[in-house]
């Protein structure tokens, strides 16, 4: 128990430090607009996730229901 409260510990401080820090290349990237593409490359790659995660679970629903027969 007091190890994984420990590592708990650790990345809690570390998620603070990482958050302190500037990032360049996201400062670089609102400056010249292109945060947007990465904005929506973001948004496409979850929407397809999602669809897919959709899809997969019509498919097995539809085993499921055959299987019960």
């Amino acid at each position: 128990m007091i190890p994984k409260f420990l590592v708990f510990c650790f990345l809690v401080l570390l998620s603070f430090s990482s958050q302190a820090q500037e990032i360049e290349m996201a400062d670089r990237l609102r400056a010249d607009g292109k945060i947007w593409v990465v904005v929506a490359v973001f948004l496409v790659t979850f929407a397809g996730v999602i669809a897919y995660l959709i899809r997969l679970d019509t498919k097995i629903s539809k085993l499921e229901k055959e299987i019960s027969k």
